[in-house]
């Protein structure tokens, strides 16, 4: 087996990000980390100078959606439950397995370029499994080198039945048109994931699947734990939406009797390798269900802020011994798949939630939630998320001549508050380099993006006409949000927003 020897670069190493200031040697054997010694003490087949460099585990994104990175920047101000109807319109976008393809490249590349190795891409597939499509998807992510897990945002009930008061919001007419967008047929997704579970297991592909569902107001209770049994049969991970917004804490409410973390800890849907997306607006027995069952809270922390959603009880959390891990969501909301960005915004955001300052969040505090977090929530365990023997090697070099880095103080505070990707010249996944001073180095990039902007300019009209289908909604989910707003929920769910009156 070849050895590729990283030389002479500073490195954050072990499962805390330890630094020493002193150059390192990294060994790199196959896809996993072979030896770390003092610089010039070990020997390579392939040896590639890092000098100058800060080597930092590869970030783990644990959720975007690839099916948005056409609409970025097309939507702005608006919550949750009204910009779904725009990322997932009446009138749907048809696309091409290649236009599909392209797309999916526009977040690969960006997450590379932003110290990403890790990707967890919610897809929504359509009205049906397009296999072209899907396979356009996987090859994408094969082709550009990076760590993959693809999932189908699956449900089984109309979207319109996962909103409070929608008997009253909408007319009898339109809640017909409404229910008769069925989602896919569940044997389809049977199938599909039945062999992907063999052919696409992601502890022995780098591009392989996970139990990805909407969210449990989209999913009948049956649903739910049918692919709960799927994933702990097949040892897969499993993620989930739960409780982005207000709106959906009086939706639990409305549904089930309770907020939806209780709800899924009562029906036995919490367990370990689970994940649960967003989890802002929790009450402190719902942190307890999770501290209990080994599930991950996920924090998504530009994407709360963009939808004003709020922002999650992350210190609560941890004290509780919950696993958090990291995600950016889909750039339709977020504008960005970056996740240096969502990591400085969660350590940000933070400080707003308790003057008490020694319970804010601390830099080192979200990257492990962004590297180690996500190795977690993700079933890796100890494989991903550190730079130390037997871990793969999945690893970002930045350059400490970049002004985020100059003068170099604490590389971790540095890589949390200032660091958005600029520094970043290479990059190793599984053992194999998939950036070289600056280079991408297996697709052609120029090439790639140029298509990428030909094809998106024939699509603007499509885009144009499907958001404009959306307008029939708005009366009604105006409705729907404001009386959601009216109604009460349990008086210990954690503050997630700030008041309004006053400002």
């Amino acid at each position: 087996m070849s050895r590729t020897l990283l030389r002479g670069a500073l490195a954050l190493t072990g499962d805390d990000h330890a630094f020493d200031a002193a150059p390192h040697d990294i060994a790199v054997e196959g896809e996993r980390i072979a030896a770390i010694a003092p610089a010039g003490s070990l020997n390579g087949d392939q040896v590639i100078d890092l000098s100058g460099h800060l080597l930092v585990p590869g970030l783990i994104n644990g959720h975007f959606h690839s099916h948005e990175h056409f609409q970025k920047g097309r939507v702005e101000n608006l919550p949750l439950e009204i910009w779904l109807h725009y990322t997932r319109t009446p009138l749907p976008v048809v696309l091409s397995p290649r236009q599909i393809y392209l797309r999916t490249l526009v977040g690969a590349i960006e997450s590379l370029r932003t110290g990403t190795t890790t990707v967890l891409d919610d897809v929504a597939l359509g009205a049906s499994v397009n296999r072209a499509n899907l396979d356009a998807v996987l090859q994408a992510y094969e082709d550009i080198g990076i760590r993959a897990l693809v999932g189908f945002a699956m449900m089984n009930k109309p979207i319109v039945d996962n909103f409070p008061f929608a008997e009253e919001a909408f007319g009898a007419e339109t809640l017909a048109k409404m229910r008769a967008l069925k989602p896919i047929p569940e044997a389809d997704f049977d199938a599909l994931c039945a062999e992907l579970a063999q052919s696409r297991h992601p502890l022995h592909k780098r591009v392989g699947m996970v139990v990805a569902l909407s969210a449990p107001q989209r999913c009948t209770e049956g649903f739910l734990l049918k692919w709960r049994r799927f994933a702990d049969g097949h040892g897969l991970p499993i993620v989930s939406h739960v409780q982005e917004t207000r709106m959906q804490v009086v939706t639990g409410g409305l549904f089930y009797g309770s907020p939806m973390v209780e709800y899924l800890n009562r029906i036995g849907f919490l367990g370990p390798r689970t994940s649960l997306i967003h989890a802002v607006w929790l009450n402190p027995r719902e942190i307890e269900a999770l501290a209990r069952s080994g599930a991950s809270a996920q924090h998504n922390a530009w994407s709360n802020l963009n939808l004003g959603s709020g922002v999650a009880p992350i210190r609560p959390l941890l004290e509780a011994g919950v696993n958090v891990s990291m995600g950016s969501d889909g750039t339709c909301s977020t504008f960005s798949a970056n996740m240096l960005q969502v990591m400085g915004a969660a350590a940000a955001i933070s400080k707003i939630r308790d003057d008490d300052y020694t319970r804010w969040l601390s830099a080192k505090e979200v990257l492990r939630a962004a590297t180690r977090g996500g190795s977690i929530a993700l079933g890796y365990g100890d494989a991903l998320g550190a730079i130390k023997v037997g871990a793969i090697a999945d690893i970002t070099a930045y350059r400490l001549d970049a002004p985020s880095f100059l003068p170099l103080n604490d590389p971790v505070r540095q890589l949390v508050y200032a660091e958005r990707g600029a520094a970043i010249d290479f990059v190793m996944v599984a053992g194999e380099p998939v950036m070289q001073a600056g280079n991408l180095t297996k697709i052609d990039e120029a090439a790639i993006i140029a298509e990428i902007a030909a094809e998106h300019a024939t699509l603007k009209e499509k885009y144009d006409a499907a958001e404009a289908s959306v307008a029939p909604l708005l009366g009604a989910m105006e409705h729907i949000y404001r009386r959601s707003l009216a109604t009460a929920i349990p008086a210990d769910t954690y503050p997630a927003k700030l008041p309004a009156k006053g400002l």
